[in-house]
């Protein structure tokens, strides 16, 4: 009798052991048995992250893990001697638009930043590392002097009129910048943000580095404020629609939490006025992600910073389901729906703001919010955040991931050339610009390569989804949506852990 027990709970001790290895969350019903409805938080985390390198430009290492990419775009800034080899392509296209790329970088460092144990705990921290790393790298390369900031290395009209793998890229690598006589505060003032919060990220394991990223964040910032206007480069691609104060409040946030220096969080109080309460967190609007920066510190006691905290609830607030508040609508599975193209976008974002915002009242010993007459725990807002994560997943309509490579069932034909089109490896040949369009991009076969991790446009307002590599407003990933949700997975280990653990607590003694 005594062996048996020891025996079955050496089994739930290999199951907890399995569990904390693989990080999986399980439903328990209400007799203690496990559903079928199963997320692993560890895998989706890992393959989020994975999806970075399968976007690099430039010379591979040779840690290289997906094989099916191959070096491209090596002379890139020749034609103005400038080396402006590496970063990422930004989507399924050729083109390193270095706005929405600086702000990936801000949120995978502010994932890594908030969350370094969890990630940490399951071995994916070297790999975000690396991960931030290749963009900062490209973005310090990209600042070549106090009032010079390229932008985007690549003529967006021309490489969207063509469908190649970028190992065969033939399009123009047409150079643009900013400059004193031509400002783009968004673009310097998002490059600042990126690089204020990578220096955190390395302070402990690359104080060289990390000073040095601190330093061009500084002098980034001075550029945008000293040299005001909007910056329009991207233009139709990425175009400014919520002018320059909200990065340049955001670039202020994380320079202040990354020096310490008074000077930054003088300057944004002296410009609270520009605060305003957003509709969406985004490569465009980043009010939002300054204001859940600022509440923060004024949780922590700087009370002078009200006005963000206020601001940032109200978007909380219109986030939460049953919210009495003017609310964003949901789809009829329970995905926010903000905007038809590329939803899962503003999704990820606001999921990563509503985690960071239980985490900040958890930490304040704040019962919660209220939000007109409905009030909401921490607890509340991490479950309704974890919503959209399992959403995500697969716990949707579609009953799909939209996590290409992950779960049984996810999208096979995503927007993307180089995974719509066979690696150099497997067809060295050539593919043509033409050739790609007639042979690959309407093509009604699967992708030859699975890009893991990449997170798609998502499902339309009524939660269908057609897989359909022509459909880029649904099927193409982009880096900001798999940067947003990495700090969307990330507080999901812990959870999960304890989770697992209190079920495992509570019926051992039954084995």
């Amino acid at each position: 009798m005594g062996q048996g027990r020891i025996t079955r709970l050496g089994v739930w001790g290999l199951i907890l052991w399995h569990f904390l290895a693989s990080n999986k969350v399980t439903a328990i019903d209400h007799e203690g048995f496990c559903s079928t409805t199963t997320f692993a938080y560890r895998d989706a985390l890992g393959k989020a992250i994975l999806f970075f390198e399968g976007q690099r430009s430039g010379k591979l290492p040779e840690s290289q893990r997906v094989k099916w990419r191959g070096n491209s775009a090596l002379s890139d800034g020749k034609p103005e001697n400038v080396n402006l080899i590496g970063g990422y392509y930004d989507a399924g296209d050729n083109v390193k638009f270095g706005w929405p790329m600086a702000y990936s970088v801000s949120l995978l460092s502010w994932a890594a930043v908030e969350y370094q144990r969890e990630i940490s705990s399951v071995n994916q921290l070297g790999y975000l590392r690396g991960a931030i790393r290749w963009g900062t790298d490209f973005i310090l390369r990209a600042h070549t002097s106090p009032t010079t900031l390229y932008t985007q290395v690549g003529d967006g009209n021309a490489d969207h009129q063509c469908w190649e793998r970028p190992e065969d890229m033939d399009t123009p690598r047409t150079l643009y910048r900013i400059t004193s006589d031509s400002p783009g505060s968004e673009a310097a003032a998002e490059s600042a943000a990126a690089l204020a919060a990578a220096s955190i990220v390395f302070k402990k394991v690359d104080s060289i580095y990390s000073s040095r990223l601190l330093n061009h964040s500084k002098s980034l910032f001075e550029f945008a404020d000293k040299h005001r206007g909007s910056y329009q480069a991207s233009c139709p691609f990425y175009c400014s629609y919520s002018g320059y104060q909200d990065e340049l409040l955001w670039a202020a946030a994380w320079l202040y939490k990354a020096s310490e220096d008074n000077k930054y969080l003088n300057y944004v109080l002296s410009n609270q006025g520009w605060s305003q309460v957003a509709s969406e967190f985004s490569w465009d609007n980043k009010f939002a992600g300054a204001q859940m920066l600022l509440a923060k510190e004024f949780f922590g006691g700087n009370k002078q910073l009200s006005l963000f905290k206020i601001h940032v609830e109200s978007f909380v607030c219109a986030l939460m389901p049953e919210s009495s508040s003017v609310r964003i609508e949901t789809t009829p599975g329970g995905l926010l729906y903000i905007r038809d193209s590329s939803n899962l976008q503003y999704v990820t974002s606001a999921t990563l703001l509503l985690f960071l915002y239980s985490k900040t009242l958890n930490t304040a010993h704040i019962n919660g919010l209220q939000c007109g007459s409905a009030h909401f725990s921490a607890s509340q807002i991490s479950a309704f955040a974890k919503s959209q994560v399992d959403y995500i997943l697969g716990k949707n309509p579609m009953k799909m991931s939209y996590m290409a490579g992950f779960g049984s069932k996810f999208p096979l034909q995503i927007h993307h050339r180089g995974a719509s089109i066979p690696s150099i490896g497997a067809h060295p040949a050539k593919v043509s610009c033409n050739d790609g369009y007639s042979s690959y991009y309407h093509s009604s076969n699967p992708n030859p390569n699975v890009h893991v991790g990449a997170i798609v446009g998502g499902p339309d307002s009524n939660d269908q989804f057609k897989d359909l590599r022509t459909d880029y407003s649904h099927a193409e990933p982009t880096t900001y949506m798999n940067a947003a949700f990495v700090g969307s997975v990330a507080p999901l280990l812990a959870q999960s852990e304890q989770e697992y653990l209190h079920f495992f607590q509570t019926n051992r003694q039954n084995y």
